[in-house]
Order: C-alpha cells, then sequence, then structure tokens
C-alpha cells in the first residue's frame, strides 16, 4: 500500500506577504490530487509531532530552544536570512519533520511500502545548529537518523532534485557515513555550496543555468543512479523539490513536469532492486503554485504505481 502523510497545522508557518514558500503549496498539491482523481487510491494520515529529543537526532539540542524564543507572539519575525517565524512555525515545522518520522515507522511496520509527505516548511537547507533557506529542520536528516537508531538501518540513501543544493543535508552525511547523499541542482545558485563531491557518501550533480530535461537526466543516468545502485540503500528518502520546472520564479533550469516522473520511474526502480520498494518522499522546493501542483501530481502518480 501507499500512504500520504499531511497536517493542517504545516500551514501555520508564514513567511510574510508575497514570500514564495507560502501555505498555499501543501494545498495546491492536495487539490490537484483530488482534482484529478487520485486522492482515493491511497492511505491517509495526519503527522505527529516530532519531540524534542526526535529533533535533536540531527541537530543540536539547543537549536528547538532558539526557534521556541524566538517566536513572535504575532505577525512575522525575520531571524535570519531567508527565515522568517509566525507564531504557528514551530507547531508547523514539528508535524514536518513528525510526518517523516510516521513514514518510516510505516515502511518498517509494513503497513506502507512508499509514502509521500506533502508538508512544510522545507527542510534540506537547515543546519545543524541553524535554521537556513526557509528550513527550519532537516525532516530528512531527521527520518534518516530516526531509522538509523531505532531500526537498526546500515545503509539509507537521500536522493536530491530540489534546485537548490541540500548544504544542510550534505552536513549530515558528512557527519554520517551509513547515509549517501546524491544531489543535482543549478550552479551557481543558493546556497552556492562546494558543486565538487570530496566524500564516498556523496554525488554531487551541478547543473549550469538554463540546463534542460536532458542534461538533468544525463547527470543522473551517468553519475546519480549508477552511485546509489553502487550504494544498495535498505530504503530511499526523497528531497522532493520541483522547483526545477522552467516555470519557477526562483531558479533558472528548464525542467518540465515529465522529468519527475521520470526521475522518479528510476528511483522507484532501484528501490525494487535493493530496497523491497521503500520510498519515503518529503516536499522540499517548488515555487510557482501550478507547475508545484502539476510535477508533485507526476511524482506522486509514479510513486504510488497509478500511471499505469
Amino acid at each position: 500500500m501507499n500512504l500520504y502523510i499531511t497536517h493542517s497545522l504545516c500551514r501555520l508557518h508564514d513567511n510574510g506577504l508575497g514570500h514564495p514558500e507560502m501555505p498555499e503549496r501543501i494545498a495546491r498539491i492536495q487539490d490537484q490530487l483530488i482534482s484529478t482523481q487520485l486522492f482515493d487510491w491511497f492511505l491517509h494520515a495526519e503527522s505527529r509531532a516530532a519531540s524534542d529529543d526526535e529533533l535533536s537526532l540531527a541537530h543540536h539540542p539547543d537549536l528547538v530552544k532558539q526557534i521556541a524564543e524566538a517566536l513572535p507572539e504575532k505577525g512575522v519575525r525575520e531571524i535570519g536570512e531567508d527565515i522568517s517565524l509566525s507564531p504557528g512555525s514551530l507547531q508547523a515545522a514539528r508535524h514536518a519533520a513528525g510526518a517523516v518520522l510516521d513514514a518510516v515507522d510505516a515502511v518498517e511496520s509494513g503497513r506502507a511500502k512508499r509514502v509521500f509527505c506533502n508538508v512544510r516548511p522545507p527542510g534540506h537547507h537547515a543546519e545543524y545548529n541553524e535554521p537556513k533557506g526557509f528550513c527550519l529542520f532537516n525532516n530528512v536528516a531527521i527520518g534518516a537518523a530516526y531509522a538509523l537508531q531505532k531500526y537498526g538501518y546500515e545503509r539509507i540513501a537521500i536522493v536530491d532534485f530540489d534546485v537548490h543544493h541540500g548544504n544542510g543535508t550534505e552536513s549530515y552525511i558528512r557527519r554520517e557515513p551509513r547515509v549517501w547523499l546524491g544531489s543535482s541542482f543549478e550552479s551557481p545558485l543558493y546556497p552556492f555550496s562546494d558543486p565538487f563531491s570530496d566524500v564516498q557518501n556523496m554525488v554531487k550533480m551541478p547543473l549550469e543555468k538554463y540546463s534542460d530535461s536532458a542534461v538533468f537526466q544525463e547527470a543522473w543516468l551517468n553519475q546519480g543512479l549508477p552511485a546509489l545502485r553502487a550504494f544498495d540503500p535498505q530504503l530511499i528518502v526523497v528531497s522532493a523539490g520541483f522547483d526545477g520546472h522552467f516555470l519557477d520564479p526562483m531558479a533558472n533550469l528548464r525542467l518540465h513536469e515529465k522529468d519527475y516522473l521520470w526521475i522518479t520511474r528510476e528511483i522507484v526502480r532501484i528501490a525494487d532492486e535493493c530496497a523491497d520498494g521503500k520510498v519515503i518522499s518529503v516536499l522540499e522546493g517548488g515555487y510557482d503554485l501550478a507547475a508545484l501542483s502539476m510535477s508533485a501530481a507526476e511524482h506522486i502518480k509514479e510513486l504510488f504505481g497509478l500511471n499505469a
């Protein structure tokens, strides 16, 4: 079975008027699934709130306290570059991370093989002791750390096709050799990370400005997917960012929704070979609402085997 996890409290995080990372993002994905009559074809669940201890699996214990103390009583408070908080931000972020923990429990228990977490705020830029780039906590890193600790996984792969490199996830896998990261991203672009891989458990695929579908697919076919297969993961976690779409205002790649179908198909194929089919996908970027909803729907259809 397939499982879709979200929570209404994820919409409480407010970055301010006109900000691209808006609550409507998760609503539009869900609306697209409903309007295309896909929503009834999988299980649904509301996520739990991650505890302080669970968030600290991938973050400094003081980070939760720092964010809690910085929450405004009303309105929006900017606490750093590209980081704003509203009164409900911590609740939203706890449920975003909690969705990934619930997803790990679901695939481990056999309740689901594949899970999509439609949550926000996103996570892959969040560092060990610092929120960054619209991200408060690193949802995929917390999920991977939880799977390692609770269920004794030995090899977990994180696949990140967001247009921005997941610097926070890179920081995590540098501390945790049991987790592999494959990341394609536009370069140069925020967070302006080193475009080259220098550790065995990471493959970076920098893509030049205006790279199209052919360049994206070639990078994954020649570099990312062979390395993913060679790592032989027991679980694949996806940082599913859809901001490489040609309509997205935050970057300059020229991808289409069918590219997200393609990369999902390749990930699922490797998961079936290596990981007993287990894939957990977690929403990251995607800021044009139409492109986001169409791309996410193609991803979910392929992830859940609904394209046949």
